[in-house]
């Protein structure tokens, strides 16, 4: 018989290969190394609540795998964008840190800020249901601070060993790469089912937070518990809080994945047009203080970084504001080389024993050095420090400074034995001597056991628009998981939260309705729902149509009125270019119908003109519609009352008409503040 060489090679390549294809399941778990594990779910701490022990080889070989796994790109936050600005502070808070940028009223520190999705790839798009990474850098005299967070303030795990785990059931399923940037499939939720210490943040996720209107429109939180110190050594447990001028806005559902299609940059693009008009986005930073002695006072554990800290508890007080003033020059050098860590500290700020950050203290080291090529990661402009550094390090990829001498060790003679250490009175970094006690176990505190009571006060605190979109966002996400009985377990699991939630889930998705589970809607957070944010027209985009011939004199009295209470508008019409006003002057076209979408827009202004063709009634009768459907303001002067009495939408909740344009335009902006009216009849 011929030899085949094709199917020579076919078979000896599937041999080749036979000897590495592994099926795991039903099989002991083991580390790399083949050792039997006995647990899984805990690093390695000094006693229960005690940090994690750096000779946890399982947690240490689990992380450097996990931190390894792509290349080049981020494994989380890979989709991110960033700017520029600074923080100034509010008053002194030297009675509670060392830290100097926190020292003087007035002071202003340089900040670099990384906006970014979770679960995506880096060429996803962003109005995706997700968590959103909030880390910024201030470039401080006494070195880098890194306060790294999210837009959500708690997390999904309470131990960092998780992590890993965690982010592979959020990823796209491994034997087919689906979906992208979704949480909408059997992986994750069958983590969440089995690992039910997710239960608060995944309401937080399935809560309209998730799908913030803007990167300038959101909080940011620190997530963790940290360490204030003062230079008489008494220590505080703060949390950190940044709180958006503009109020915290989210986008509706069906909008969100229209604007996917639309527009996959919109939070981009937003937060860019923004600073380079001049609407520079702030956000407040707030801190929230519990005293040593008093760590041990609350119904929750505040290590726990599955909990937040109700500000009706622990107030937040506002000591500085961030302002971002300036877009990168070059995304690559600058969003993408920045190399955050929350162990990056200075001088009155430390750590606790949240077992989470204590991961991610060993975890972000490993990730640079696998992304950004080596140990000289902050060497690159964007993470270099403004205040000097010295020490004996040499060499390693992307080293740029130039070291003279042949000293390149701790102690030498030839330099005087310097670079020295320096005292702390004299700015030296001292950790906080922490009394620390217990035998070294793999276990979690009881303390911790507590998973649904913060996740039933986040349902009680929302409104019942809030709420609804909840059960929508459970609905749609377990609707789209295959296994019915993934789904049960998880129906199950929330009647822990609240019965009605579960049992309207379980209704919408086929599954058997929980008949006892948690009716408790006694405590509440009134700062947790949008309904009580900050409220502004200020920056809103209205999308405005307008006709031939329309009335200019007076809708430029409209449009002038707007842009002087700080809204943006951008006129549609049917072709580009600039159409004649009514008053013999012409309006510049931003857009067609085609090259944008009222899913874009905060607002409509239908103008419209005398004399309209019937193509461009259709369209310009799908913008007020779509912005109807979405609970947006949609205001209407002239012709363009017209497209709303067809519809029978004059008179509905944040519709606005009018014949007096001072009026008018006073009752639009009125509407657009409000932002969603959702007593609206859709």
């Amino acid at each position: 018989m011929a030899h085949d060489p094709k199917k020579f090679d076919e078979n000896s390549k599937n041999e080749q290969l036979e000897q590495f294809r592994s099926d795991d399941s039903g099989k002991d778990l083991t580390t790399n190394q083949g050792l039997k594990l006995s647990e899984d779910e805990f690093s390695l701490k000094a006693g229960e609540r005690g940090p994690t022990l750096m000779e946890d080889f399982h947690f240490r070989e689990k992380m450097t795998h996990f931190d390894h796994e792509r290349i080049p790109e981020r494994v989380v936050h890979a989709r991110g964008f960033a700017a520029h600005g600074e923080f100034e502070a509010y008053e002194s808070l030297e009675h509670l840190t060392k830290a100097k940028f926190l020292s003087k009223k007035g002071k202003k520190t340089p900040v670099f800020v990384r906006f970014s999705t979770v679960a995506g790839s880096r060429g996803s798009a962003e109005t995706v249901r997700d968590a959103r990474g909030f880390s910024t850098k201030f470039y401080t005299e006494e070195g880098n601070y890194d306060l790294v967070g999210n837009n959500i303030p708690v997390f999904f795990i309470q131990d960092a060993i998780k992590f890993p785990d965690l982010v592979h059931a959020i990823k796209p399923e491994p034997h087919n790469e689906i979906p992208q940037a979704a949480t909408a499939h059997d992986t994750f939720w069958d983590f969440v089912a089995n690992n039910q210490e997710s239960a608060h943040m995944v309401m937080w996720t399935m809560s309209d937070r998730a799908i913030p209107r803007s990167l300038r429109t959101m909080d940011g939180f620190g997530v963790h518990a940290f360490r204030f110190v003062n230079a008489e050594g008494k220590s505080h447990f703060v949390k950190f809080n940044w709180k958006s001028t503009l109020g915290v806005h989210s986008l509706v559902w069906d909008e969100a994945q229209k604007i996917n299609g639309k527009n996959p940059d919109f939070h981009r693009a937003d937060l860019h047009e923004a600073i380079e008009s001049g609407d520079y986005p702030e956000y407040e930073l707030g801190v929230q203080i519990v005293p040593e002695e008093d760590e041990h006072k609350f119904d929750f554990d505040l290590l726990d970084a599955t909990k937040m800290w109700p500000q009706e508890e622990i107030p937040i007080h506002i000591v500085g504001k961030m302002t971002l003033n300036r877009n990168v020059d070059n995304v690559f050098a600058e969003a993408e080389q920045v190399a955050f860590h929350p162990g990056h500290v200075v001088p009155g700020i430390d750590f606790s024993n949240d077992p989470l950050l204590q991961g991610r203290l060993f975890s972000y080291t490993d990730t640079q050095l696998i992304r950004l090529g080596g140990p000289n990661f902050h060497e690159l402009p964007i993470n270099r420090a403004v205040c000097p550094f010295h020490n004996n390090q040499r060499d390693g990829y992307g080293r740029q400074t130039i070291n003279k001498g042949k000293v390149s060790y701790q102690k030498s003679s030839f330099t005087n034995h310097t670079p020295a250490p320096v005292s702390e009175a004299d700015g030296g970094y001292v950790h906080y001597q922490e009394k620390v006690e217990g035998r070294k176990v793999r276990k979690r505190s009881d303390s911790f056991k507590d998973h649904f009571s913060q996740a039933t006060m986040f349902w009680n605190s929302m409104s019942d628009a809030e709420q609804q979109h909840i059960i929508e966002a459970f609905s749609f996400e377990l609707g789209k998981c295959d296994s019915i009985d993934i789904r049960q377990q998880v129906v199950d699991m929330y009647a822990n939260v609240n019965l009605k939630l579960a049992q309207e889930i379980a209704d919408n998705i086929g599954v058997k309705a929980p008949e006892t589970g948690n009716t408790d809607t006694s405590k509440k957070s009134p700062a947790l729902s949008q309904e009580n944010t900050v409220k502004s027209a200020k920056t809103r985009k209205v999308g405005v149509i307008v006709a031939p011939d329309f009335n200019g004199k007076e809708v430029m009295e409209v449009l002038d009125q707007l842009k002087s209470k700080g809204l943006q508008y951008e006129i549609i019409s049917e072709k580009q270019g600039k159409l004649d006003a009514g008053n013999g002057k012409q309006l510049k076209i931003d857009h067609t119908f085609t090259t944008a979408d009222p899913v874009l827009f905060d607002a409509i202004y239908a103008v419209g003109g005398p004399d309209v063709s019937k193509k461009f009634a259709r369209n310009a009768a799908y913008y007020v519609t779509e912005a109807f459907g979405h609970f947006k303001p949609i205001g209407a002067t002239h012709e363009g009352k017209k497209w709303l009495d067809a519809n029978g939408y004059t008179g509905e909740p944040g519709v606005v008409t009018g014949d007096s344009m001072k009026g008018f335009a006073d009752s639009f902006i009125d509407a657009i503040a409000a932002h969603r009216h959702w007593n609206r009849e859709v």
